[in-house]
């Protein structure tokens, strides 16, 4: 029998696409193609069949699966991509009668993953969910020998290899969650810190690629890398950005989500998207110009109520209108808030509309009055001065220092607590 050695290969991939009567769990041709050029695998041809349910042993049926091994000779393939999810027994069958790699949908996203990650928690949270997945398939890679422990003088190795592999594996999850755990406490340390501060957070959410990183960019005047890849970017980031004078907040950039995306990469994420579960409005960015944007929807909140998410205030960001022919503007529902903002972040219309509503949604409650200093205090005066809170200042015929104050209660706290001083008491 026919053991195909897990070794890095080329890029030369067939690709298997199968229509499946049951809508549930129907794949997307044109985006399995997209996934398959962000991987950086070069497409010789792809194969599609169609079948009411999945074959047990093949998936595809043993007919098709004996094309699919022509095919691998005749174009001399180093890998089969499945866009669907296989079993184990699956993928190992389809390795013996094709005699090359096969991989499933789900192990083509983790090696996106894996190739996108940059940071150290998003190498570790993609090796989390690589390891997660494999220990499901490791009993596949060793039937080999798992079948030979009841021959003469060969009783064991293969049982005894497959026990070592697992507890390798389990020692090296339970190392990365660890270390994870401490990483999950600086951000929660950081997420207290910014509720302490009164600081918001907004979340960008959305399928991937539909221009979540080019409006954290718009927003922030960041420079988040963004291409035209599904999954371009992977580790989370946060800025803060101020929208006007009295309204601050902090935008964070997570990580697409997309359709049928792997349940261990959404456990692995977790702690990285509580940074959406925790925030107070979440901008739901979503490519108008896809035909399949409802169904793109639908996926996003399902991601969003896997991660307790759904219940957060949500405005609709219908991105790419300039494909589209919409002009920019700002749907309201029937509860009187904002429902849905349609814009153009590529070609910069519409954004001002998103701002404004950011505006008037964080706007802080601003205390106002006149102040009489005299010029014995002018460190205070200073103080006011430095943190913004004058609007206008004169001089009256006594020389005091008549002050036109216009601050927020946030700030006001803040300076009456650092410099002692009632200040609230003191306006007229």
């Amino acid at each position: 029998m026919l053991d195909v050695e897990r070794v890095e290969g080329g890029n030369r991939a067939i690709l298997v696409h199968m229509d499946i009567y049951d809508e549930a769990h129907r794949e997307n041709l044109s985006e399995f193609k997209e996934l398959v050029l962000s991987s950086g695998a070069d497409i010789l041809t792809i194969a599609t069949t169609s079948r009411q349910r999945a074959d047990p042993k093949y998936f595809i049926g043993s007919g098709k699966a004996k094309e699919i091994a022509e095919l691998v000779k005749h174009y001399d393939a180093d890998i089969v991509l499945f866009n669907h999810q296989l079993a184990a027994s699956q993928e190992r069958n389809l390795e013996e009668i094709v005699e090359c790699r096969v991989l499933d949908r789900t192990g083509l996203i983790l090696d996106i993953f894996a190739q996108r990650a940059r940071s150290f928690e998003g190498k570790l949270q993609v090796e989390l969910a690589q390891l997660r997945h494999l220990s499901t398939r490791l009993v596949r890679g060793w039937t080999h020998l798992e079948r030979q422990k009841g021959g003469i003088g060969l009783r064991g190795p293969g049982e005894t290899q497959l026990e070592t592999d697992r507890r390798l594996l389990n020692l090296r999850i339970k190392q990365i969650n660890k270390r994870l755990d401490k990483v999950k406490k600086q951000r929660e340390q950081g997420r207290q810190a910014r509720q302490k501060a009164e600081i918001v957070t907004v979340s960008l959410v959305g399928y991937t690629n539909a221009g979540k990183s080019s409006l954290f960019n718009a927003l922030s005047d960041g420079h988040v890398y963004v291409q035209d890849k599904l999954f371009a970017t992977l580790d989370p980031t946060l800025r803060r950005v101020d929208l006007s004078r009295d309204v601050s907040m902090v935008l964070a950039d997570t990580v697409g989500f997309i359709r049928h995306l792997p349940h261990d990469l959404v456990n692995a994420f977790r702690s990285t998207l509580q940074e959406t579960a925790q925030a107070q409005l979440l901008l739901h960015v979503i490519d108008s110009a896809d035909e399949n944007r409802e169904a793109n929807i639908d996926e996003v909140e399902k991601v969003l109520n896997q991660i307790d998410a759904n219940d957060i205030h949500c405005i609709q960001i219908m991105n790419k209108v300039d494909l589209t022919g919409v002009k920019p503007r700002i749907d309201i529902g029937d509860d009187g808030r904002v429902k849905r903002i349609w814009l153009s972040v590529e070609k910069g219309i519409g954004i001002d509309l998103l701002k404004q509503t950011l505006v008037d949604l964080f706007r802080v409650q601003m205390i106002e009055g006149k102040l009489s200093l005299s010029p014995a205090d002018a460190r205070v005066r200073a103080k006011l001065f430095e943190i913004g809170a004058v609007r206008n200042e004169t001089i009256d015929e006594d020389g005091q220092f008549i002050l036109q104050i216009s601050i927020s209660r946030r700030d006001l706290s803040q300076f009456e607590s650092r410099e002692h001083i009632p200040l609230e008491a003191m306006l007229v």
